[in-house]
């Protein structure tokens, strides 16, 4: 299996970008986004001036629970900048999502909740809404890590979309909002520890 399939097998059909639109992110995008694979993982991840953005982050089903995704998120803090990442809304009957947020709990992760987040999935037509976690070593603001998202957005997530998916997505300022206000539960906080 290639990194692609390897992806495409383990995340949601609407999380997924297709084949072409990574290709050419790494290859026109090349000082921004970068691949880091072994046979034990796939890493994407977007690297701009002032933060880092996990794109995917798949590790075999064989290396979980041995170190390989901490290795990968220390090497990622070495770069002494935030780091950014999307997941799915907490679904507490599904391990896997369980699995990843203690991962990224035992990690330092912070949950944004001021920022919302909701992207039509041009593979299903359906609304994606999906929670931000962070972690900053300069204490960012969630506002900071807001303007941070908008940008990401805009380079990666849409990048070349009307060329590659024949239609776009939808602009930043629907997709993503700010609001110190907004109704939304820590997603660490209901996690049930592991026995």
């Amino acid at each position: 299996m290639n990194w692609y399939q390897k992806l495409n097998k383990y995340f949601p059909i609407e999380e997924m970008k297709s084949k072409e639109h990574m290709d050419m992110l790494l290859k026109e995008k090349g000082d921004v986004y970068y691949k880091d694979e072994s046979p034990e993982h796939v890493l994407m991840y977007a690297e701009f001036n002032s933060f880092l953005f996990i794109d995917y982050v798949w590790v075999s089903a064989n290396s979980r629970g041995k170190g390989t995704g901490h290795k990968l998120i220390e090497k990622l803090k070495k770069k002494d900048k935030p780091i950014i990442l999307e997941v799915e809304p907490v679904d507490y009957d599904d391990t896997d999502t369980a699995k990843r947020l203690h991962f990224y709990k035992r990690e330092g992760f912070a949950h944004a909740q001021s920022i919302g987040y909701n992207r039509r999935s041009l593979a299903t037509d359906e609304d994606t809404p999906m929670e931000i976690l962070f972690w900053s070593p300069s204490d960012d603001s969630e506002e900071e890590i807001y303007e941070k998202m908008k940008k990401m957005y805009e380079d990666i997530h849409t990048y070349k979309d009307e060329e590659i998916y024949g239609r776009a997505y939808q602009p930043v300022d629907e997709v993503l909002s700010y609001d110190e206000d907004r109704e939304s539960d820590n997603i660490f906080e209901n996690l049930k520890e592991k026995a």
